[in-house]
């Protein structure tokens, strides 16, 4: 300890203490990705001794009183012998979570004299004590810095974080490693150096899409899937490369926006996985077991935290082995698939959090994985792909843009064919596509997937051909939209203007067809 930071003054304060001491500091609660400011005040009046907590705290920050006295008792301090009164305003506001330990300690401090309390009431803090003094880190730096910024606000956050708060610009932010140094830090014995920005995630090792050979189909259907945000469905027995395939998509998508990168950084943020403060800058991957529940998907749990489909926001969510997945988690992503977001809803708060991302998922023909296959197929067959296919609802199988038939390429054609094209020479005509697109739509980011059809310039032979087919096929009006924007998308790589009929029957070709379930890999629908 460098100097005992109450000193003898301060040790003995309370013995000088008013009839009524109150100090503030103000603090955050998040509703989603939004920081709701909350004022935390401490007052110290006489009376008999208790320290408590009031304001709608949940467990955790009730339990802020112990990890406090602790924290005290570590710098030679004692919480005073009176009735020490903590109040979260506003008070009809649920409280969760530990970040609340830094600001009620902030708060008592200046109440009892070792802190100004002048000074306190224009900073916001977050932060875990633990029981000797130290700050650890806390999900939501991010979004409080930026909240704390738009009130004029200086911020304090754990060492380890304090980059990350510095991307919320000119504010002042301190990140001491422990309690006491905050106190030194006011009391002018020592000085916090502002922290820097980190600088952005680097880019992991993404496989190249040259180690593809042959899947012509499905090598055209993950770059149109890339260029316009749509979202893919590859069927295809055990091994054929429909993972392979899958985790080649990241390497062919463009960079995040500013914009885009801020809000996904924010989740992230949240979910206390920003490492190391950087700013993520590429589309997220995630790729989650089928053992996941809706919570975990959708979001939701005992704090109502970000699922799958907010840490996805802004890049790819994969699905592999999709109809494992409950049918109650599947059926949570529909929504969001049309909006965007996702909303918690809880007794005491409604949540809501971004999820604008594209769902790609793989899938075998059945259970066994290969029906078709006279050789290997089971007993069951074809009764088993029935089964096995109509775990996923319509609904669902409805919002997939494209859907490609996976087959394995032989060994002999494997180990003669030439490399595919790389995913750099791919990426490049996703990224021209893709800045098209945000010249139509005026904004960076739109994309073709979710485009209005109305607006989508197209000749009437190809019109004609949509509507004829569409009807002819049975496809819903959500369908029907659908494969204009797919087939605005091929035109957009195609660098063509307005889209053509071949641009349309290319699109049909991806495009299952729901009422029969005649999926790739599927037997015809009984009756039909």
């Amino acid at each position: 300890m460098n100097e005992d930071p109450a000193g003898r003054p301060a040790r003995g304060a309370e013995a000088g203490f008013a009839a009524s001491t109150l100090a503030r500091v103000h603090s955050f609660a998040f509703v989603g990705i939004e920081a709701v400011p909350v004022e935390v005040q401490v007052q110290i009046s006489s009376g008999l001794p208790a320290f408590l907590v009031v304001g709608l705290a949940d467990k955790a920050v009730a339990e802020s009183r112990e990890r406090v006295r602790a924290a005290l008792t570590a710098m030679g301090l004692a919480v005073p012998p009176r009735r020490v009164l903590v109040n979260l305003a506003p008070a009809d506001l649920l409280k969760e979570g530990s970040h609340f330990d830094l600001p009620i300690a902030l708060a008592l401090l200046a109440a009892m004299g070792v802190l100004p309390i002048e000074e306190m009431a224009g900073f916001a803090a977050l932060g875990e004590l633990s029981l000797d003094g130290g700050l650890t880190p806390v999900g939501g730096v991010l979004p409080a810095a930026l909240g704390a910024a738009s009130r004029d606000l200086g911020l304090i956050c754990p060492e380890a974080q304090g980059g990350e708060a510095a991307w919320a610009g000119r504010i002042e932010v301190l990140a001491p490693a422990n309690l006491i140094s905050i106190v030194n830090h006011f009391k002018g014995s020592q000085v916090l150096s502002p922290p820097e920005p980190p600088g952005v995630q680097p880019t992991g090792d993404v496989p190249d899409l040259a180690e593809v050979k042959g899947m012509e189909t499905a090598r055209r259907a993950l770059e149109i899937a890339a260029a316009g945000g749509h979202n893919l469905l590859l069927i295809g027995p055990p091994g054929a490369g429909k993972s392979m395939l899958a985790a080649r998509l990241p390497g062919l998508l463009p960079d995040l926006t500013a914009a885009q990168a801020l809000e996904v950084s924010m989740v992230h943020s949240l979910a206390r996985m920003l490492d190391g403060g950087r700013l993520i800058k590429r589309p997220p991957f995630r790729e989650p077991h089928h053992s996941a529940s809706m919570a975990a998907l959708a979001g939701g749990g005992n704090r109502a935290s970000p699922g799958e489909i907010s840490l996805a926001h802004g890049g790819v969510l994969f699905l592999d082995e999709l109809p494992e997945f409950p049918r109650q988690a599947l059926d949570a992503l529909r929504q969001p698939m049309e909006t965007g977001r996702t909303t918690v809803a809880r007794a005491a708060a409604h949540l809501t959090y971004p999820a604008r991302f594209q769902l790609v998922a793989a899938m075998n023909p059945c259970r066994c994985g290969y029906l078709g296959d006279g050789g290997r197929e089971c007993g069951r067959a074809p009764r088993c792909g029935e089964d096995y296919q109509t775990r996923i609802s319509g609904p669902l199988l409805d919002r997939m843009d494209l859907t490609v038939e996976v087959q394995p390429v032989p060994p002999a054609v494997l180990s003669r064919a030439p490399a595919g094209e790389p995913s750099e020479t791919v990426a490049a005509r996703v990224a021209a596509a893709r800045t098209v697109q945000a010249a139509r739509y005026g904004e960076a980011g739109r994309l073709n997937a979710a485009a209005d059809p109305d607006k989508l310039a197209i000749t009437p032979e190809a019109r004609r051909l949509v509507e004829e087919a569409a009807e002819r096929l049975g496809f819903s009006a959500r369908g029907y939209t659908r494969v204009l924007r797919v087939a605005r998308t091929i035109a957009d790589l195609a660098e063509m203007e307005k889209v053509e009929r071949a641009h349309v029957a290319e699109a049909f070709r991806f495009r299952h067809r729901i009422p029969g379930r005649n999926m790739p890999g599927t037997i015809p629908a009984r009756g039909g």
